[in-house]
C-alpha cells in the first residue's frame, strides 16, 4: 500500500466507524451540495462504502487501525478464473502486523456455507454460560437431505460447551439450530444478534439468515468479512482450543434422562493429517464449509516459525482438493514473510 492511501485510511477511519456504527444506509450532504452515499449492496465488490461525485467514482477500503487493509487484489503467481480447479475467492493476512499478504476478490459476495458456524460459536460464547442446558425442540429440526447432523431428538439435551465442540469440529447442522435456539428462542432472533454482531465488526457484505450455512440465496459475505469474523472469534481462547482438536468424545441426555454417547473427528484436514502444511508452518485450526452452492470452504489460522499468526480464507473451491492445495499455496507465502 502506498503512503497515500494509507493516510487516506487513516484520515477517514474515525468516519467510516461512525457510519458502520449508525446504519447501512446513511446519507450527508457536503457543503457544497455534493451528496456521499453509504449504501449496502450485495454486488458491491468492495464492501459498502462508496463515494460519489458526478461522474467520477472512488472506492474507500474497508479498514481500521488493528485490521489488515484490502483496497486491491494483491496476487501472486498464476491465477485460473474459472473452469475445473479453479476458485472464486482467496485471502491471507498477517494477524501480529495487520497486513495483507494476498488478496484475490477479497469482496467478491459468496456463500459461506458451515464457515457460518464462526459467527455462531461467537455469538453464543459472548451471550451463553458454557454450562447452560441446552434442549433440542421442533424447531432445531433440520430437514434438508443430507445435512450433516447427529440426529438429535426432541427433549435431547446437552451443555453449550458440549454444543459447541460439536458445532466447530464436527459441523453438526442440528447443533447449530439447538445453540440457535435454546439461547435465543428462536432462530431468526438468533440470526438477528449474527448479523449485529457482522455489523459491529465492519462485516458489512455479510448477512446471515441461519446458524448453520445451510444453503440460502439470503445468506451470504466475502472472504474480507470472513477474516474481521474469524480474527475477532480467535481473541476467545475457548475458540482457539476448540478448532485445535483433532477428536471429541461426550455424553448428552436423552428426554429421559439417559445417556447418549458421541464421538467425532475435526472436519479440518490439516488437523487429521491427511495434508501437510508447508514446512516451518503450523496449522492451529479453522473451519470448513461445503455445500453445492458455496463449492469448498476453508478459514484458517496458522503459525509461523516465528509465532506470528495468519488467517488465510479460500471460498467456493471447485473441490474440496482445489481448496486445500490453495491454502497451502497460501501458507507457502508465510515463509519468509
Amino acid at each position: 500500500m502506498n503512503s497515500i492511501n494509507h493516510k487516506l485510511l487513516f484520515g477517514l477511519k474515525k468516519f467510516a466507524a461512525a457510519a458502520v456504527a449508525l446504519s447501512l444506509l446513511l446519507t450527508q450532504t457536503g457543503c457544497a451540495g455534493k451528496q456521499f452515499s453509504y449504501a449496502f449492496d450485495v454486488n458491491n465488490p468492495k464492501n459498502a462504502f462508496r463515494f460519489e461525485n458526478h461522474n467520477s467514482t472512488a472506492v474507500a477500503p474497508a479498514f481500521a487501525s488493528d485490521l489488515a487493509v484490502v483496497d486491491s487484489d494483491a496476487l501472486t503467481g498464476e491465477e485460473i478464473d474459472s473452469g475445473a480447479d479453479s476458485y472464486a475467492s482467496a485471502v491471507l493476512f498477517s494477524v501480529n502486523d495487520a497486513e495483507t499478504v494476498y488478496s484475490r476478490n477479497a469482496f467478491a459476495t459468496l456463500y459461506p456455507a458451515s464457515m457460518t458456524k464462526v459467527m455462531t460459536a461467537m455469538v453464543a460464547m459472548e451471550e451463553g454460560d458454557p454450562d447452560r442446558i441446552l434442549t433440542f425442540t421442533d424447531a432445531c429440526v433440520v430437514t434438508e437431505e443430507g445435512a450433516q447432523k447427529i440426529d438429535l431428538n426432541p427433549g435431547d439435551t446437552m451443555t453449550l460447551d458440549q454444543a459447541l465442540h460439536i458445532l466447530l469440529l464436527y459441523s453438526a447442522n442440528d447443533v447449530a439450530n439447538l445453540i440457535a435456539v435454546g439461547l435465543e428462542g428462536s432462530l431468526e432472533g438468533f440470526c438477528e444478534k449474527m448479523n449485529k454482531k457482522a455489523l459491529e465488526l465492519g462485516a458489512t457484505n455479510t448477512h446471515f439468515t441461519n446458524p448453520n450455512g445451510l444453503h440460502d440465496e439470503n445468506h451470504y459475505t466475502c472472504a474480507y468479512d470472513m477474516y474481521l469474523m474469524f480474527n475477532e472469534a480467535i481473541k476467545n481462547e475457548e475458540f482457539k482450543q476448540i478448532i485445535s482438536m483433532m477428536d471429541y468424545s461426550t455424553s448428552y441426555k436423552d428426554a429421559d434422562g439417559n445417556p447418549k454417547d458421541f464421538k467425532c473427528e475435526t472436519t479440518n484436514r490439516y488437523l487429521k493429517g491427511q495434508v501437510n502444511a508447508p514446512t516451518n508452518v503450523t496449522v492451529v485450526g479453522g473451519k470448513t464449509g461445503t455445500t453445492l452452492a458455496a463449492g469448498a470452504c476453508l478459514v484458517l489460522l496458522s503459525r509461523s516459525a516465528s509465532g506470528k499468526q495468519y488467517i488465510s480464507c479460500v471460498m467456493k473451491g471447485d473441490n474440496i482438493d482445489v481448496t486445500y492445495g490453495k491454502t497451502n499455496a497460501l501458507l507457502e507465502l508465510i515463509d519468509g514473510y
